[in-house]
This record gives C-alpha cells, structure tokens and sequence, in this order.
C-alpha cells in the first residue's frame, strides 16, 4: 500500500525553507518523508494536503476530547468573538468558565493559562511561594511543559543515560539550559516507594512540591500502582510539601473530574489544559483556596496578555458544558475499552509478546514485553522499533496512533463503534504485514 503525498511533500518542503525542520513544534516532526501537511479535521477524521483520509488516534496530543471542528464548540466561539477578543477586564465567560472548572473538579480557586507549559510553571511558582522552599520532585519520563526547571529525565530521554534507580541521575533534555537549574530538581522513578520515601524524608525541608502526572502521559499512559497517589498524598501533608496533579492530559478525559475524581485523591494544586478547550489555546491553574490565596498583587505573579481571551474562553465553556450534560467520559470509555480489548486480542492470536497499558481514554501497549510495566524504565525495555514500523504500516491504511508509543492512543466522544471495527480490521492487517 503507498499513498499519494505529492503536494503534502511540497507543501513541507516550502515550510522547511523559513521554520526549522519545518515544524512549530518538535513533537510534530517525523523526517523528511514522514512529516504530514494536515489540511482539516471533522469529528475522529483527519485529511492529509493529498486528501488521504485517517481516524485520527493523536487527536493534537489529547486535547480533542468531543472531536475535531466539534458544532457546538465553533458555534459558540464564532458567536462570542463577533463582540471582541480581547479587553484587558474580567470577562462573564472567565467567570463562567472558573465556575464549571470548580463545580466538576471540586478545586476551590482558578486562575486562567494559556497553555499547559504555562500552568505547570505558575503552579511550580506558586508552591514556592506558599512553602518557602525551592527544590521540587518530579518522575522520570513526565513531561510537564517546554521551561528549563522541568526538561530533565523526560519522555525523550536516551535508554541507559538515567543511571541507577537508586541514584538517577538528571538528563537535561535539550541546550541552552543554565546548569545552576539542575539543583533545583529531584528525578525519581515512578512507582517506586522506596526510592520516594526514602528521599522525601531525607530532603522534605527542601521541597516545595510533588509534581506528577497521575498517569504517565508520555509513557504509553503507564498507571500508578494501588497506593502510590495515596503515598505521595501522605508524605505531602507529613511534611507541609505541596502536591501538584499535572492534569494537562488527564484532566476532563478520566472523568469530569479527571485524575482526582477517577483516583479519589485531591492534591493541592492541579493544572489542566489540553481537553479543557477541545483543541482550543486555554489552560488552567485550580487548588486550595490556602494555597492559591497567595496569587495577589504584591505577591505571587501570575499574568498574560492572552490569559482568559474570548476565543479560549468561550472553547472551554462550550467544551465543558458539553462534558457536563452528555455521557462523554462514558460513551469514550466504553468505545476505549473495545479497542483495547480488539488490539489486544489481536497481538496474542500473533503471538506477540505485550502489554497494554493505560485507561480507555488514552492508553498504548508496550511490544516484547510480558509483565506489567511499572515506570519509564520498564517502557525503555520494550521494542521500540517493532511498535514504529506497526504504526506506519497503520498509517499507510489510514488510521494515525503517534509512530512512537510513548505518545498514548487518544479517543474522542466522536470515535464511535464503526470507527473503532474499522481501526481493529486495519490493525490486524498492519500485524500480519509486520510480522
């Protein structure tokens, strides 16, 4: 099978001329024969510059929750943006927006982001300031937004370069990082309870903050062992350490209430982004009135000239309201669980050595594997390579995951059952091709 890329090769060859690699975001490129021009979207599809259809299992990294160009949601931006965009003041759709963030998320304040690097980095702020201290925890292959503090040990990091578990060491993830900002942040891996507490009580007068994605979204959507939310929730009230939910992927797409709700856990501050718009430019900071109470004049920073524009706005209002009054999270999670179970079903008839990790709403499987895989470690040691080639033999049949499965498989509530059989059907073909 080969499908036509004429004019989406040109089409990147003209951007490769003024953007560098040809893209506005690393993420998006694949080389020079891979790299996709896209041209529109319409609910779980996506059309290539050549017309080449694909169900699209990206959905923009996760934040298409509904669907692309989702009717209710572009209704509501058209209108709302046809009386300005930007004013400089409080708007009625930031109220109305901070109102449904806290009625579904149980957070007692908000403050508006543009995007979810910014959120991280304000809540990041904002535990400092609350705690006094300056050190934070993070989890080795969590990526939590493209600032300095938070680019080490990430989902790209190298296989072999994190050092031993008992003592990792800090992979600065991209140049140009100062080296004095090392210091201020401690990797651990994931799931491991001894390594955390054992840091936590040794270091606790020095961190401000836990920083964790509940689930690894950026590792094949890996699940936190029973306990260990709970463990780092206990440590964080033992040693008056700040416990942030990194909700940009989770949040809105585990349940209304994201990883809070579906764990039964509250930290003290979450950030949310990516399904919270649809696709949309908005993020979100929201916590403890006690914690949040120090963003003040005078106080903690926290500002944007963008922060609560109307078009964000007015996505994320339209997003929300739709979450709450329609079975989404239900309908995502029952469509989810068919695919997981078909992919699955299909590698064992293969033979394939696997495991599929993550919840309906995002989650992957991990090739040469047998056992659960636990952290970022245990991804590193699946075969890579296998995955990639499996992925482009489904993308030559039009159905788009990420060529790389650290990127989890994103469903939306526009993915229904004739979607999800044909992406089973183009699935077992891909297999038998790979192996």
């Amino acid at each position: 099978m080969s499908r036509d890329l004429t004019k989406t090769r040109a089409l990147y060859e003209r951007a490769r001329r003024l953007i560098p690699y040809g893209v506005n975001s690393n993420f998006r490129y694949w080389g020079e024969e891979d790299t996709l021009v896209i041209e529109r979207g319409e609910g779980a599809i996506i059309w290539d510059a050549d017309g080449n259809r694909y169900i699209d299992y990206r959905l923009g990294f996760g934040p298409i929750i509904l669907g692309h160009a989702y009717p209710p949601v572009v209704e509501r931006v058209a209108k709302e943006i046809r009386g300005g965009t930007l004013f400089a003041w409080t708007t009625p759709l930031e109220i109305e927006v901070a109102e449904r963030i806290a009625r579904m998320t149980g957070v007692e304040k908000v403050r508006l982001a543009n995007s979810g690097t910014e959120a991280t980095m304000h809540a990041l702020r904002i535990a400092r300031a609350y705690t006094g201290r300056e050190r934070f925890i993070k989890f080795e292959g969590q990526y939590h937004g493209m600032y300095d503090y938070v680019l080490f040990s990430t989902a790209s990091t190298p296989a072999g370069s994190m050092g031993s578990r008992h003592n990792p060491i800090n992979v600065q993830t991209s140049s140009g990082i100062p080296a004095g900002i090392r210091q201020y942040v401690i990797n651990l891996p994931f799931n491991d309870f001894e390594r955390l507490e054992e840091t936590v009580t040794a270091r606790w007068h020095e961190l401000a903050a836990i920083m964790v994605e509940p689930v690894l979204g950026n590792a094949a959507g890996i699940l936190p062992r029973p306990g260990w939310l709970e463990k780092l929730r206990e440590l964080c009230d033992r040693y008056g350490i700040v416990l942030i939910f990194d909700e940009v992927k989770t949040g809105f797409r585990l349940a209304r209430g994201g990883a809070q709700e579906y764990f039964g856990l509250r930290a003290d501050l979450v950030t949310y982004a990516k399904a919270l718009g649809n696709g949309f430019p908005v993020a979100a900071i929201g916590g403890r009135a006690e914690v949040m109470g120090i963003v003040e004049e005078g106080g903690v920073a926290h500002g944007g000239t963008y922060t609560g524009n109307v078009v964000g706005t007015a996505a994320a209002a339209a997003t929300l309201e739709v979450l709450e009054t329609e079975l989404v999270i239900e309908t995502i999670f029952q469509h989810g669980q068919q695919l997981m179970t078909g992919i699955d079903e299909i590698l064992n008839r293969a033979s394939i050595p696997h495991y599929v990790t993550g919840l309906p709403p995002m989650f992957s499987f991990i090739l040469g594997v047998e056992e659960e895989p636990v952290d970022f470690r245990d991804y590193i040691a699946g075969d890579g390579r296998l995955y990639e080639r499996l992925a482009m033999a489904l993308i030559e049949r039009g159905v788009l995951p990420d060529s790389d499965g650290r990127e989890p498989w994103f469903l939306s509530y526009s993915h229904d059952e004739r979607i999800v059989a044909d992406t089973l059907t183009a699935f077992e073909e891909a297999v038998r091709e790979v192996k």
